[in-house]
């Protein structure tokens, strides 16, 4: 995770290095800045560039958010304040070879005057500038078929959060091996495992969760 000026306590070239002695790749990071006032375009543009250029000295392909604000959240003109922050973080992104990402829990299920949060959120983002994160474990909390989004709005979540309640495939509560059907559509790219609720130690756990994305789902 990202803060201002460099990654766990490291520099951004400092994170990549150790990254790739590690033998692993730095593709996405997620970050938050969520400034009071959404129009606010001097403080918006001189935080995001920052964190921008930093991400890019890292070496990423894209950078995501989250909104934890959500239940606060009583007008349609605030999911509308919100779309239009995230469609200026998108374009300064995009505008320097990065992608932005929007992730997801369950609270985005919430409803606003009538109006889905998620669903607001989706058709109310320039599809150009913002990308979904369908973390597909909160989505199921929340009541959800990711599937129904991927269909509805294709070629819009190109990363993926998979993850169970324990291990991944351990609970039955989901149905990956269906939902993965749909990879192509949704327009994923990057795929990352995570596990909720360990039964294991932390990397033994994310070992057995990426067998299963590798052995069974992606077969």
């Amino acid at each position: 995770m990202y803060k201002e000026g460099g990654f766990y306590g490291y520099t951004p070239e400092a994170f990549k290095a150790v990254v790739k002695k590690a033998g692993m790749r730095f593709l996405g990071s997620m970050t938050f800045f969520d400034p009071a006032d959404k129009n606010d375009d001097v403080a918006i543009k001189f935080w995001w560039n920052k964190a921008i250029q930093d991400h890019k000295k890292a070496g990423v392909e894209y950078l995501s958010t989250s909104n934890i604000k959500i239940k606060s959240i009583k007008t349609i003109k605030e999911l509308q304040d919100y779309c239009n922050y995230y469609n200026k973080i998108g374009k300064l992104c995009k505008d320097n070879d990065l992608k932005f990402i929007f992730h997801n829990h369950a609270d985005e299920f919430l409803m606003v005057e009538g109006i889905r949060v998620y669903d607001y959120f989706l058709q109310n983002t320039n599809p150009e500038y913002v990308f979904f994160q369908s973390d597909i474990y909160w989505m199921h909390v929340a009541g959800v078929n990711p599937v129904h989004y991927f269909e509805t709005y294709p070629n819009r979540f190109i990363s993926w959060h998979v993850k169970d309640y324990k291990e991944l495939g351990e609970s039955g509560k989901i149905d990956f091996e269906d939902i993965f059907k749909y990879q192509k559509i949704s327009g994923v790219q990057y795929i990352l495992s995570e596990v909720e609720d360990y039964s294991f130690p932390p990397l033994f756990s994310v070992g057995l969760a990426w067998e299963y994305i590798y052995y069974e789902l992606l077969k």
